[in-house]
């Protein structure tokens, strides 16, 4: 990593910044409910090497609400679209301590909503670079303060490839086909897996963060990862063998951990229990995924898919110009994250009551004798639908 730092290097450092041109102290822009704002706009080639954000917001929301977009070469759609707070490697719309080779934050002991932000993953570009933030919030940002340093240059090499970053949902992850066959616990496709990331060009994935509210309690984990590169196929090209060995962790997940590569960056509410709330992540920085004509990148949610929990996600890669649009981003609406809520949800697509979900302390057959399901039926009454049930952290 330092190998080169003793090199001569081209190019003219530069910075663009929300200093006070008046000369006062007042270093921040106001970004209004609806408000989007042009944070640089830049002109010719040059590298993106840091950036740095702190912000101070009305609404306790607004790093779910605000989105960090960029653009490259002219390019009219955007190649990163990514919450703020996600982006920086940390969900659920909290900031945190943490520290890993690409990003990290440094907030006060105790305070989940004001930090400051940096990231160092490089980011090039031969003709022009624009940086935006909007905040979909109703509530102003009262002070967004930021820091954007590039490198200036003649010209960018042209094997020099372009960020992107793509967020995605799904809240809850909704059933798998596979659980309705004569064999539940066994699933041989991607196609009922959370996807991470599909995209098509040349380049290589650098990695990923995934968010998960966990809404059936216990090991919310056992989910293979799966990348098809250059086209789908089975077996893909790399198989993994649990959520927490992608993740570069071991018999469940770690949540004091931050290292370079990989980690947890936030963690709240009981481990491996009802609501917990948790973002790991793997950046392959020194082991990119290479692919040359399309890359697909997914994870089951519980093994064999047995879960639906709320999952989100941050995929980074690099590739060649041009690039196809990103997928829309979902609402502000369907941003945020579900309520602190003490009960557990009974109209989940996978209900808690069917069978043992993996991971679950949740015993089925308890449940529907507490509950007095009719004989034979694996699902609550239809007047429950919407309903939650109380069990004292599901222990019951």
């Amino acid at each position: 990593m330092l190998d080169g730092l003793s090199k001569r290097r081209e190019g003219r450092t530069k910075r663009v910044s929300s200093w006070d041109r008046s000369g006062r102290n007042g270093d921040a822009w106001r970004v209004e409910g609806g408000e989007e704002k042009v944070l640089a706009d830049l002109d010719g080639a040059g590298v993106i090497r840091h950036i740095w954000f702190t912000v101070a917001a009305e609404d306790p929301l607004y790093l779910r609400q605000t989105v960090l977009r960029m653009w490259w070469d002219g390019q009219e759609h955007p190649s990163v679209e990514v919450p703020l707070g996600d982006f920086f490697g940390v969900g659920h719309a909290k900031v945190t301590s943490y520290s890993c080779a690409i990003f990290n934050m440094s907030a006060n002991r105790g305070d989940d909503r004001h930090a400051a932000m940096n990231c160092y993953l490089p980011m090039p570009f031969g003709d022009g670079a624009r940086i935006s933030v909007e905040n979909q919030g109703e509530r102003p940002i009262r002070a967004f303060y930021f820091y954007i340093d590039y490198d200036e240059l003649d010209r960018l090499p042209d094997d020099e490839l372009r960020l992107h970053a793509l967020w995605r949902r799904e809240n809850p992850c909704p059933r798998a086909r596979t659980l309705d066959s004569d064999q539940p616990d066994v699933n041989l496709s991607d196609a009922d897996n959370y996807l991470i990331l599909e995209a098509e060009g040349a380049g290589h994935y650098i990695g990923c963060n995934l968010s998960v509210h966990n809404l059936y309690g216990g090991w919310w984990g056992e989910g293979d990862d799966m990348i098809m590169i250059d086209g789908q196929k089975w077996p893909p090209d790399m198989h993994g063998t649990g959520s927490e060995d992608y993740f570069c962790q071991a018999w469940g997940s770690q949540p004091h951990n931050a290292f370079l590569y990989n980690g947890v960056s936030y963690h709240s509410g009981p481990h491996n229990g009802f609501n917990e709330r948790i973002t790991v992540y793997r950046y392959h920085i020194c082991d990119p995924v290479i692919f040359h004509r399309s890359i697909r990148v997914s994870i089951e949610h519980g093994h064999a898919n047995d879960r639906s929990d709320d999952y989100s996600s941050t995929a980074y890669w690099y590739q060649t110009l041009p690039s196809k649009p990103l997928p829309p981003l979902p609402p502000v609406e369907e941003r945020l994250p579900r309520p602190d809520l003490t009960l557990l949800p009974v109209d989940l697509p996978i209900p808690p009551l069917d069978r043992r979900r993996s991971g679950s302390p949740l015993d089925p057959e308890r449940l529907r004798s507490a509950l007095s399901f009719d004989e034979g039926s694996s699902r609550p009454p239809s007047c429950w639908e919407g309903a939650a049930l109380s069990f004292k952290a599901v222990g019951y």
